[in-house]
This record gives C-alpha cells, sequence and structure tokens, in this order.
C-alpha cells in the first residue's frame, strides 16, 4: 500500500484551536494514551509499549497485534496516530469530529466501528435532570496488526487483562479487541435498563396510587432521558447485523457468532427501552387524566361550599335591607327563627352534596 500523507489537505481549512500545554507546545500523544498492550500468539506481553516499539514488534511477528487505547485526541495527536498507523484519512475525521452513529465501516484492509456507550445515575444523585442519563461514544479502528480504541466521555476500563484469560479468543487477532469493547458496552446497556425498569414501575405505583401527589415533570424527564438513549442504541443492530456481513474476510466465524450476541443483546434492549417509552407514554395519560378528575372534584367540592354559603348570605341580605315595614323585625323570636332556618337550610344542603360525593 502506498504511503498517505497524515490528512488531506482538506484537513488544514479546519479552525478551531488545538489543546497545547501553557507553553503553547501541542500536548503529546502520551497524555491521552490510556494504555498500549502487546498480544503475540494469544498471549500478553507484561506491562506498556511504546507505540511504535510495539508496532515494530507485532510486525516481526505473524500473529501478533498491538490494542491501543486513547482518550478524546486532538488533531495533533491524531495526524501522529494516523502517520504511525498508516488510517486512511476517512477515519481520521470521524475520529476527531465525534459525534458519530453507531455503524461499521470498511476502508481498504481497515475497518472503522463506532458504538454508543450509556451510563445511568438515580435520579435523586444528580443536580441536573439531564445527568440521568449520560451518553459517550467509541470508536474502533482495526487493521491487520493493530486495534484502536478511542473513547469520547465515555469511560471505559483496560480489557486487555480479560482478553488475555480467554487465550483462544485473543489468538484470533484485533477483532477480538472490538469484540470486547462492544460486549462491555452492550452489557452495560442492559444494566442501564435494569435500573429503568425499577424507575418506570415506581412512577406507576406513584400515579395509580389513590390519593397521591403525581409529578407529571418527573415523567416528562424521563421520556426524554430515554429518548436520548433510544437514540444512542437503535441504529447499532442494523449496523452491525449489515457489518458483519459485509466484513467477513476481517471477522472470523468464531467472531461472527460473537459479535451476533452483541447484536441480538442490543436488540434485546431497544425492545426494551421502545416499551419504556410506551409506558410513559401511557403514563402520562394516565397522570393527565388523574389530574383532570382531581381538578374536578375540587371545582365540585369549592362549588359545594359556595353553595351553602350562599342560601345565609341570602337570607342575612334580606333582613339587612333595613325597610321600615318589615314585620319580622319586631318580632320576639325573629332573630333565632332566621338563624334555625340558615342552619337548616346549610344541613339539608350538606347532607344532599354527601350524598351526591360532592363533599
Amino acid at each position: 500500500m502506498p504511503p498517505r500523507l497524515p490528512l488531506p489537505l482538506a484537513r488544514q481549512k479546519r479552525t478551531e484551536p488545538q489543546p497545547r500545554s501553557h507553553s503553547g507546545v501541542p500536548v503529546p500523544i502520551e497524555r491521552n494514551v490510556d494504555f498500549c498492550r502487546i498480544f503475540i500468539d494469544g498471549k500478553k506481553l507484561p506491562g506498556d509499549a511504546r507505540i511504535t516499539h510495539a508496532l515494530r514488534l507485532v510486525e516481526e511477528n505473524d500473529n501478533g497485534f498491538v490494542w491501543l487505547s486513547l482518550s478524546e485526541p486532538d488533531t495533533h495527536q491524531m495526524e501522529k496516530i494516523a502517520e504511525i498507523f498508516d488510517l486512511h484519512e476517512l477515519i481520521v475525521d470521524d475520529i476527531v469530529d465525534a459525534h458519530q452513529r453507531p455503524k461499521m465501516e470498511r476502508y481498504d484492509d481497515q475497518l472503522f466501528m463506532v458504538v454508543r456507550s450509556v451510563y445511568y445515575r438515580d435520579d435523586e444523585e444528580v443536580d441536573d435532570a439531564r445527568e440521568i442519563i449520560s451518553t459517550g461514544e467509541v470508536q474502533v479502528v482495526l487493521g491487520p496488526k493493530f486495534a484502536l480504541t478511542i473513547r469520547h466521555n465515555a469511560p471505559l476500563p483496560d480489557l486487555t487483562r480479560q482478553l488475555e484469560e480467554d487465550e483462544e479468543l485473543a489468538i484470533l487477532g484485533p477483532p477480538a479487541a472490538a469484540w470486547k469493547v462492544f460486549d462491555y458496552v452492550v452489557d452495560n446497556y442492559l444494566r442501564v435498563a435494569s435500573a429503568l425498569e425499577r424507575d418506570v414501575d415506581d412512577l406507576e405505583n406513584e400515579v395509580f396510587t389513590p390519593r397521591r401527589d403525581i409529578n407529571i415533570d418527573k415523567i416528562y424527564m424521563y421520556k426524554r432521558e430515554i429518548l436520548e438513549m433510544r437514540h444512542a442504541i437503535d441504529p447499532l443492530v442494523p449496523a452491525l447485523r449489515s457489518g458483519l456481513v459485509n466484513n467477513k474476510d476481517i471477522l472470523r466465524k468464531m467472531l461472527r457468532s460473537y459479535f451476533r450476541d452483541v447484536q441480538d443483546n442490543a436488540a434485546i434492549v431497544s425492545d426494551q427501552v421502545s416499551g419504556f417509552d410506551e409506558r410513559l407514554t401511557s403514563l402520562l395519560h394516565a397522570a393527565e387524566a388523574k389530574v383532570s378528575m382531581q381538578q374536578n372534584s375540587d371545582m365540585r367540592t369549592i362549588s359545594a361550599v359556595v353553595g351553602m354559603a350562599a342560601a345565609p348570605t341570602m337570607i342575612a341580605g334580606i333582613y339587612g335591607m333595613n325597610f321600615t315595614y318589615m314585620p319580622e323585625l319586631a318580632w320576639r323570636w325573629g332573630y333565632p327563627a332566621v338563624l334555625i332556618v340558615m342552619a337548616t337550610v346549610m344541613a339539608v344542603m350538606y347532607w344532599w352534596f354527601r350524598k351526591n360525593n360532592w363533599l
């Protein structure tokens, strides 16, 4: 393969400032390296290695590869990485720009894969409701002798030890590292879905429990967070399906089986989250109906109280007009009689309202 420039000339049109140290010098690659490990014949060599040394070493072995993990590299750093690993320029563009949909794209003998990470925090632990579901991005670049993992706002543990424990898997090369990353991320989908299920169940109990205040804003909040999760995970299933069909020469049969398991788990979570979305929509309708019924009940109670107060007010208003010829004003028992009439009218009205469930 003829050597490529690190980045095409069109990349020079980018105007955003590059991260630099306080002295103005570009940040070295090592600052953003999580680890750089070497696998030879399915076994991990001890310790971390320098990138160029690691690549030279695996090129001297028929069955070796480098697993390099980076955390949010900037353009300058990716130019260096592209030069070392001879990355396709379109892959570099996507890595630096980030904000990619889950996908699996082929560039010559290199495979670029993207999966979105999802993390959950309980609503009582966050100050901003938008932090309940947080999403990140993990990118994987596979070459004949290397696997690069690049994470953007996505905590990712060191998975090399897990790969080392399965020598039969590690011997399959860089795609095995990619499967480990995808398997970890999708397994976390299942944990998030389980936590969300408990929250949605709690919301259902809150809505359908009699005489309990309903927080409709909380339902809207969870619906918004679940929508963000759907945007992150729904494109993964079709991306994996097409990628496994079109890249059989890179992904061996055994690994395709493993990736299909990841695809199945992602489909399960996608269906679960879709179900949560529908349940929350139903809860919104139920909550709105319950609030409307409560408001109607409150208005009936208010109307009953006003009606009970209106009768004595009317009687008092009549005898408060102080006309000269009002015979009741001269009666000895006129005052207590009027009070008795008022109390009787209020008692009858109260009985009628109670009978009809207005009070």
